[in-house]
């Protein structure tokens, strides 16, 4: 498919459903969450999650909320993709176009949110602010699984599996910037699924000629012999850039 990224795929897939569960525990008390159990019980509201970005993560991260039985509104710019994730989910699933003033209005109610948005081979667009943090309910929950891209907040900072939340303007975040290491043998199995045949194209031909017989691997050339072949880096990174097909010519 036009525009997919087959080898992110599997780590995204993993990355929304661990997203789910960090959240889940950051939540509880012990761990400095407002003591929030995301499915709630008979007689007991469900905890409300509120997910930025409705891409792979998103989906996955969704899904997982969902059969915990939380309340879950998934947020996106992309009105196609959110009637689709409608079709998938039904009515158990809200949805809403992203703009700063929903994203206001349904983190201040969240008790755990989730910033699941990627723009390729770009830094993450800061789509949470401080204020916003500092609206937003003690004890509550922000996971933010961009931070590898730079994160959705203005309060997230990367940290480590041996040290995975923080705590910042009273919110507990989860900022771990390899979450898929977590469940690693899962996601080592997954991430090995979608790069075997492009191993295999790359041992069995020489990388210049499988890049130039596949035009998707192609696409996700970075660098080449010093030169910078994504336009998203380069401007990101203030380096000219250079098409990959014209690299390797």
């Amino acid at each position: 498919m036009a525009g997919a990224l087959p080898l992110l795929t599997p780590m995204s897939e993993v990355a929304g459903r661990i997203a789910i569960q960090a959240g889940a525990t950051a939540l509880q008390m012990a761990n400095g969450g407002r003591g929030v159990l995301l499915g709630g019980v008979p007689g007991v509201a469900p905890g409300k999650v509120l997910l930025l970005g409705a891409g792979t993560v998103g989906a996955h991260a969704a899904r997982m909320a969902l059969g915990l039985g939380a309340d879950v509104t998934l947020m996106d710019i992309s009105l196609p993709r959110l009637r689709h994730l409608d079709d998938v989910f039904g009515p158990r699933l809200k949805t809403r176009y992203s703009e700063a003033h929903a994203i206001e209005e349904l983190a201040c109610e969240a008790d755990l949110v989730v910033g699941s948005v990627l723009l390729p081979g770009k830094r993450a667009p800061k789509l949470i602010s401080r204020s916003l943090v500092q609206s937003m309910k003690p004890g509550s929950v922000l996971v933010d699984v961009a931070i590898d891209q730079g994160g959705c907040a203005e309060t997230s900072r990367p940290t480590t599996h041996s040290s995975p939340t923080y705590i910042e303007e009273g919110v507990v975040h989860y900022c771990v910037a390899n979450m898929p290491a977590a469940c690693a043998r899962t996601a080592t199995q997954a991430l090995t699924n979608a790069t075997l045949p492009y191993v295999l194209a790359l041992a069995g031909k020489g990388y210049q000629e499988a890049l130039k017989a596949d035009a998707g691997l192609r696409k996700g050339l970075n660098l080449y012999l010093g030169q910078v072949t994504h336009a998203g880096l380069a401007a990101d990174l203030g380096y000219s850039c250079i098409s990959p097909d014209a690299a390797l010519e």
